[in-house]
């Protein structure tokens, strides 16, 4: 997806002076003329793609699309039921491992603690047959996951944990008869004990004591009318599940069960459904039925389902119950949405009033100017059109901030509100290495001449940072930091971008020596514009876009370390070697910065404990994630700031072969540090490949991260042809990847990146799809806005910046005493 494509066509061989070059066979004439017709196809084929689908093309269909897919799920909530309980309990697939997925919404996985924590001080009654009695036991290996199976076989149960009071039965009921009628009667009265969850239900011994009659369903039916009034009494206050019945598998049953058929079973679930469906308040109970469908097979003595299909019917009745009350981050069934806070709403009335007055000032007939010449968000450096820009007018920054507020509409009906769907992630190799390979394809076919050939040029630094974030969506869609090998190298890639923070802003400070208010403005709102939008429009901490923060504060340090006294420039240090000693002598100073914070836990928090930092580091009230995640990567930013002061030293002093088809250093030294380069680029994969557990590769992880990342900057720039070319596709993507991080949150994964956002429901491959266009199509807009707002909020002027700086400072101040009165109460 491009707005622009250079096409550089390859040109042929021809003779050293010009000439044509000699005669050849009738099969290289062949051979030559295929490969111009490759050549001329290729060309012409992403000619035909560029030409058609432009970024504004594909912004107006992803509108379309989101209009349509909002239409869509608007109607069917309201027409077929939108009620993610009723989901839970009824529709779902396997994922793959005994996963279960509900249907649109995200189940939470129960441990002991959190179910505890729901279902203290409450009494759960199971009623009915064998088969309930297996979900009983499933149940309480929740609560409990030492409990045995040690109870009587056709008798009553019980199970209590005295740590929080909780008590759960199973009552030995097999038939829907006068027996289970009593027992709710018994419960309805006001005496008595009533269980707060009741899970019943009861039919493969009717169909086996009298032989599958149509006489025996008829009295089911019966009795179940009859119960259904006490069902409905005890429903009024308290959970009541009616469990359909499970699939059978009738090739193995013996002899005695062969007349529990699922043609049966499926007549009593009928005639259940017929009975209580009428009944609002009875929950009927079928996800286990629905896993069973697939798991059956398995069953050892065809009646009786596996363990691992018992158990998702138990975790699907943990999260029916308990999901409304802990309110889990990943357990979207059964849980309504809070309303929006007063911060959400004053960013709503922002927006409309934006909306409004663009609308007057369309009326009155202001005109929009051209839109200024965007500046990079690393390096700042002006990307030079054609003609000059003029300033913009009134109406741009206004049309600006309504388009922001479109798009945050939009993220917050994704993630806010109960309009479109999320489902839990599953990893699987397949789920994640082959769209690496389809990414990786179109990187290739999308490939150009670089206009420059210098270590690291800005072509290479877009196309690296473009790949990696590619990369890391994958990683995050997919799940994949399951798997160990695949969350170290990924690991890499997280310090590779803070590699290039070092290398770039030591580079532009170094060449530069820009160190005024101006430039760290920019730097700063292009960094944090978008993140702190969402933290009011999302409610969500600064922190939880945990890497901005990092981004943020190595910025800080980066700047503090080289303006502070004395500034040493190249200009500088090119009239005394000596001065090239002095900023060896920051870097060690920043050195032992970092490593005195990084062996001084106490110390760490509690800088970054105190008010108003708290409130930028802070997530869910500890500055631990903050901790963990400045401590993992800790070196990786003075690397890139060593690295770029020795590579700008040794190309100011010649040293560096840097043309055009030049390989980097001589050729016996190019070629052994191209070797060594991959040897240690390979070992670190062997390494990494080979760790046992999470905690012992992060502990190394900040010693040797910079083996690969330097081995792969050797591998790209060592060899001149290298150098000479790089992939337009990922560095299109390289220029929004700090967009593309930060949107992922809420419009392409889902409830704080642990589950996927559901556009195409029934569809994962299509939903991808479509999701994915939108979502780039989205951050690619995103930065266009942040380029406009910039040149308005932060202008050139050092007077009118300073009372820019004081009114958002006294706005900030604002909206953290509004954040402050806005939460709930513990």
């Amino acid at each position: 997806m491009k707005e622009e494509v250079v096409l550089n066509e390859p040109k042929q061989a021809d003779g050293a002076d010009g000439e044509a070059p000699p005669q050849q066979s009738f099969t290289g004439a062949c051979c030559h003329g295929g490969a111009k017709m490759a050549v001329l196809a290729y060309s012409l084929g992403k000619r035909e793609i560029n030409q058609h689908f432009t970024i504004k093309n594909a912004k107006l269909i992803s509108l379309v699309i989101v209009i349509l897919l909002f239409v869509f799920h608007t109607a069917s909530r309201h027409y077929g039921g939108g009620d993610s309980c009723e989901w839970l309990l009824s529709k779902g697939r396997y994922l793959g491992e005994n996963v279960w997925q509900p249907y649109g919404c995200m189940m939470h996985k129960y441990k002991s603690t959190d179910a505890k924590i729901c279902l203290a001080k409450k009494r759960v009654a199971f009623v009915g047959d064998s088969r309930i009695r297996q979900l009983f036991y499933s149940f309480i290996k929740v609560i409990d996951p030492e409990r045995k199976e040690d109870g009587v076989k056709h008798g009553d149960n019980s199970f209590e944990d005295k740590t929080s009071s909780v008590n759960v039965d199973f009552l030995w009921c097999p038939e829907a008869n006068n027996s289970m009628k009593e027992r709710l009667i018994a419960w309805t009265h006001e005496a008595s004990a009533k269980p707060d969850v009741l899970v019943i239900g009861a039919a493969t011994w009717s169909i086996k004591f009298h032989s599958g009659s149509s006489e025996a369903l008829q009295q089911y039916k019966v009795n179940l009318t009859t119960m259904a009034t006490y069902l409905e009494r005890l429903a009024e206050h308290r959970e009541v599940y009616w469990v359909l019945q499970d699939p059978v598998n009738e090739e193995v049953l013996s002899d005695n069960r062969k007349m529990i058929t699922n043609k049966q079973l499926e007549l009593y679930n009928e005639a259940a459904i017929d009975v209580l469906n009428a009944r609002s308040q009875v929950k009927l109970f079928a996800a286990s039925r629905q896993a069973a469908l697939e798991t059956i097979s398995q069953s050892e003595d065809g009646l009786h389902l596996p363990e691992s299909t018992m158990n998702v019917g138990a975790m699907v009745l943990m999260n029916s119950v308990c999901n409304k009350l802990l309110r889990p981050i990943d357990g979207s069934c059964c849980q309504s949405l809070p309303p929006p806070n007063l911060l959400q709403k004053l960013s709503a009335c922002f927006f409309l009033c934006s909306i409004l007055a663009l609308v007057v000032m369309h009326i009155l007939g202001s005109n929009h100017q051209r839109r200024p010449v965007p500046l990079d968000v690393e390096s700042l450096e002006e990307k030079k059109p054609a003609t000059a820009a003029a300033p913009l007018g009134p109406k741009a920054p206004i049309q600006a901030i309504c388009r922001m507020g479109v798009i945050m509409g939009y993220f917050y009906l994704c993630d806010r509100a109960d309009v479109f769907m999320k489902e839990q992630k599953f990893y699987s190799h397949s789920t994640f290495f082959i769209p690496l390979i389809y990414i990786f394809v179109l990187g290739v076919f999308y490939n150009e001449t670089s206009k420059e050939t210098k270590l690291l040029n800005r072509e290479q630094t877009d196309e690296w940072k473009g790949w990696m974030q590619l990369v890391i969506l994958i990683y995050h869609i997919s799940g994949a930091s399951a798997f160990i090998p695949v969350y170290m190298h990924v690991r890499v890639l997280v310090a590779a971008y803070l590699f290039q923070t070092g290398y770039g802003h030591f580079s532009f400070f170094w060449l530069k020596g820009d160190f005024g208010l101006y430039r760290v403005c920019q730097v700063l709102f292009r960094l944090n514009f978008l993140v702190l939008v969402l933290c009011v429009v999302m409610d969500r901490p600064y922190q939880f876009y945990y890497f901005v923060p990092l981004v943020t504060f190595w910025f800080v340090v980066i700047y503090s370390t080289l303006a502070m006294w004395p500034q040493i420039l190249q200009k500088k240090a090119n009239n005394s070697g000596m001065w090239h000693f002095g900023i060896l002598a920051k870097l060690l100073g920043l050195m032992l910065f970092i490593c005195f914070f990084a062996f001084s836990q106490g110390i760490f928090e509690g800088v970054f404990s105190l008010w108003p930092i708290s409130k930028l580091f802070e997530l869910n009230g500890s500055i631990h994630e903050w901790w963990f995640r400045w401590k993992l990567d800790r070196f990786a930013v003075i690397h890139g700031m060593l690295f770029a002061f020795i590579y700008l030293v040794l190309q100011k002093r010649q040293v560096l072969s840097e043309g055009k088809g030049e390989a980097l250093f001589p050729a016996k030294f190019s070629n052994l540090l191209l070797f060594l380069s991959v040897v240690f680029f390979i070992t670190y994969s062997i390494w990494a490949s080979s760790c046992n557990t999470k905690t012992e590769c992060n502990e190394m992880h900040p010693y040797i991260s910079v083996v690969q990342i330097l081995a792969f900057i050797l591998i790209r720039n060592i060899p001149g042809y290298a150098r000479s070319i790089y992939s337009s596709f990922f560095a299109w993507f390289g220029k929004i990847s700090l967009e593309l991080f930060i949107c992922q949150y809420h419009i392409w994964l889902a409830a704080d990146t642990k589950g996927i956002l559901v556009l195409i429901p029934g569809n994962p491959s299509l939903n991808i799809m479509v999701s994915t266009f939108i979502f780039v199509c989205v951050a690619h807009e995103i930065s266009i806005i942040t380029n406009d707002l910039a040149q308005v909020v932060i202008p050139k002027d050092s007077v009118a910046l300073l009372k820019r700086l004081g009114a958002i400072g006294l706005c900030s101040l604002v909206v953290l005493v509004l954040a402050s009165t806005s939460q709930p109460p513990p």
